[in-house]
């Protein structure tokens, strides 16, 4: 049985967590995507420090041959913005006000060596928990069309889909999903 926990992301992780990402994106995306549209995915996806300094960023770790290995990362997240990294245009970082507002799920990603083995929904359930104990009513989520399947099996719902235009030419589409929690 795999035994794998949790605990949340520091700075001092950001190296492993960033490779996990750019190898996350290249493996887990390639049967979904064209190569331009890989590319273009990546302008938008990144570290996002304001939800490590939040403290709403996880590591899910396990242990392999006596060593402890990385095998995902994600988070929910308490301001405005749905999705991206520090990079990504259009961001608002403005707090998000329980009462009236959505949380957010944040930067889900997983080892190609461990997708379907419940790191995503394992992430999905810290995420949710946190934002209920923070207040928060529904979460929402930006997915990735790779991402789509998970989201559907653990009960978000469709809200839009958006497609932005990389500088590359190619599309990138971002589906909103919302989940009342």
């Amino acid at each position: 049985m795999i035994k794998l926990t949790h605990r949340l992301a520091t700075a001092a992780d950001v190296p492993d967590i960033t490779e996990l990402m750019r190898i996350s994106i290249l493996e887990n995306m390639k049967s979904f995507l064209s190569s331009a549209e890989l590319e273009a995915a990546q302008e938008t996806m990144g570290i996002d420090w304001t939800l490590i300094e939040d403290e709403t960023y996880f590591v899910v770790e396990t242990v392999k041959h006596s060593q402890q290995q990385l095998v995902g990362c994600g988070g929910w997240g308490k301001r405005k913005t749905l999705y991206g990294g520090d990079h990504t245009a259009g961001r608002d970082d403005s707090y998000s006000n329980p009462a009236v507002d959505a949380a957010r799920i944040r930067a889900m990603y997983t080892h190609p060596s461990w997708t379907r083995c419940g790191v995503g929904s394992f992430l999905l359930e810290l995420g949710e928990a946190a934002a209920r104990d923070a207040g928060f009513n529904t979460i929402e989520l930006g997915s990735t069309i790779p991402g789509e399947p998970l989201y559907l099996a653990r009960g978000y719902k469709e809200v839009n889909r958006e497609t932005h235009i990389a500088a590359n030419g190619a599309t990138n589409v971002v589906i909103k999903m919302v989940k009342d929690l």
